[in-house]
């Protein structure tokens, strides 16, 4: 996925096919967000931002590994998925049965972690918009947008895998590791919120 052309992932996510899908997509909106994000630490360097530097020097880090990781998740989505549906092919009875489990479980961890990583995002997102170069600090609320699309695509591609789990353990995990979208999100729209109030006096 890495060495694709947009355009290219473009035909594939419209196609016919089990995967790339919504945990994808979530995926590389978090990639977005941590990668807009960056750009605006980058743009926040040089004298004029010598007091922040080491907060930025850090965002810069962060965001650069957050941006990998999600790329790496929206290919583990698009492997997981893949493994759903071929346990789906297999011959009906017990054996089907725990393997669909089995895939469905491992099929929600590619985006419980895109919401790790998203809320992540979105908490630099808080720590580089009071300090950061004002000329791209609508960047800071795109971040924030993208981060956000990727927590609420990315819960409900957790949440569409929690009725066929079968271990009650497993589902109690998942549904504790989606339990902050809502508080993530509500982040992020202050977020844009002050962004906006910042470039519509």
């Amino acid at each position: 996925m890495r060495d694709s052309k947009i355009v290219d992932f473009l035909t594939e996510l419209a196609d016919r096919v089990p995967a790339p899908g919504g945990g994808a997509t979530a995926a590389l909106h978090a990639a977005q967000g941590a990668a807009l994000l960056g750009m605006v630490a980058r743009y926040t360097t040089g004298e004029k931002y010598a007091g922040q530097a080491e907060t930025v020097v850090g965002v810069i880090g962060e965001t650069d590994t957050l941006r990998v990781r999600a790329l790496r998740l929206a290919e583990a989505d698009a492997a997981a998925f893949t493994a759903v549906t071929n346990a789906y092919r297999l011959p009906k009875g017990e054996e089907r049965s725990a393997a669909i489990a089995r895939a469905l479980a491992g099929a929600a961890e590619p985006p419980a972690r895109v919401v790790e990583t998203a809320t992540r995002v979105i908490e630099l997102c808080e720590v580089l918009l009071p300090i950061c170069n004002r000329n791209v600090v609508t960047d800071v609320a795109a971040a924030a947008e993208a981060a956000r699309a990727a927590l609420t695509t990315a819960r409900i591609n957790v949440e569409v895998n929690l009725s066929g789990i079968k271990d009650e353990r497993v589902r109690e995990e998942l549904n504790a590791r989606v339990h902050g979208v809502d508080a993530a999100v509500a982040r992020a729209d202050w977020v844009t919120a002050e962004v906006r109030e910042e470039i519509n006096p």
